[in-house]
């Protein structure tokens, strides 16, 4: 079936057939549902090929990762996913190889033919600095503002201020820091929110004691943590360390939140399960993944966008409370 066709059935030009199959706002919605009607009717489904080689454009784009196994990649290639659908646009994902080299992911994406990329957080830092192929719109999540490509990212910072601000209004004397590692952005911007609330309120700031995004380093950490008796609240980088930090304390004796406040970040899918169920910061998810591909497609399509700050909400569960009467 070819657009004639669908045309025909539908009693349009070929002109409104392609306004509607390219998502064009100058199409009423009667016409439009019309064209949509006759499409399924006779199973005709756009050519991607064809219209790359009239458009110039493949209607996909790529995502860059470091990993995929934490949980906040993996929620945000969901979301890119969903986002990029809804615009029409396919998705190639790419993970740096053993080299760590975004060279080589660039490379790879532009094999595929994709219109641009989302580079995602850890995989940022290695965009510091580089100068992107040419033809390859960029998009960074979680990164430094740079002038070259747009950022999205979240409002880690000011998130984290709300957080341990938070526990010291609950009379906590001050808090300890379970960071994420050196060198991703958003364990820098959290540390930095937590640094700034103790700041506030005049708080002593103790040494921070860094993890690697996952359960087990903050199960590891949150032994040390738990072995100190001075230590009545916590925030920690992320939630699966929170969930190693709550393991640690329970293996110890040490009650949650009786004599340990916790506090995590992200809010992922299980954090209200949690025992207790966590106190934590959720990320819109979603929000990024929209923002980041309705940028991504801006650039692609002549209207760019420089930079997003998605904010993010504290939500108070049950690891929080008021620090043991002396």
């Amino acid at each position: 079936m070819s657009m004639a066709d669908v045309a025909a059935r539908a009693g349009v030009s070929g002109q409104t057939v392609s306004r509607v199959v390219n998502a064009s706002p100058r199409v009423d919605a009667a016409t439009r549902s019309r064209v949509e009607t006759a499409m399924a009717e006779l199973g005709y489904r756009p050519h991607r090929a064809a219209r790359a080689l009239r458009t110039g454009r493949t209607q996909t784009i790529g995502l860059v990762a470091a990993t995929l196994a934490s949980v906040g990649n993996s929620r945000m290639l969901q979301a890119v996913a969903d986002a990029a659908a809804a615009r029409g646009y396919a998705v190639v994902v790419v993970r740096l190889g053993k080299s760590g080299r975004i060279d080589d992911a660039f490379d790879r994406l532009l094999d595929q033919g994709v219109d641009g990329a989302i580079v995602l957080n850890e995989a940022t830092e290695r965009v510091r600095g580089r100068v992107a192929p040419v033809g390859l719109r960029l998009v960074v999540v979680d990164s430094p503002g740079d002038d070259r490509f747009a950022v999205v990212q979240t409002a880690h910072a000011d998130s984290a201020r709300s957080a341990v601000a938070h526990l010291l209004a609950l009379g906590h004397q001050t808090v300890r820091h379970l960071a994420g590692p050196v060198g991703s952005f958003a364990a820098h911007e959290r540390e930095r929110g937590w640094r700034g609330a103790l700041a506030d309120a005049g708080a002593h700031a103790p040494e921070v004691l860094r993890g690697d995004w996952t359960a087990a380093s903050g199960h590891r950490i949150g032994a040390v943590l738990a072995a100190d008796p001075g230590v009545t609240a916590v925030f920690a980088a992320n939630d699966q360390m929170a969930l190693g930090l709550l393991r640690a304390l329970a293996d110890a004796g040490r009650r949650v939140p009786e004599d340990v406040s916790v506090v995590g970040f992200d809010d992922v899918a299980d954090a209200a399960e949690y025992r207790p169920p966590l106190t934590t910061v959720r990320q819109d998810f979603d929000a990024l993944g929209r923002h980041a591909v309705a940028a991504l497609v801006g650039a692609i399509e002549g209207d760019p966008r420089r930079a997003e700050v998605v904010p993010a909400q504290l939500v108070v569960r049950a690891s929080t409370a008021p620090p043991p009467a002396p």
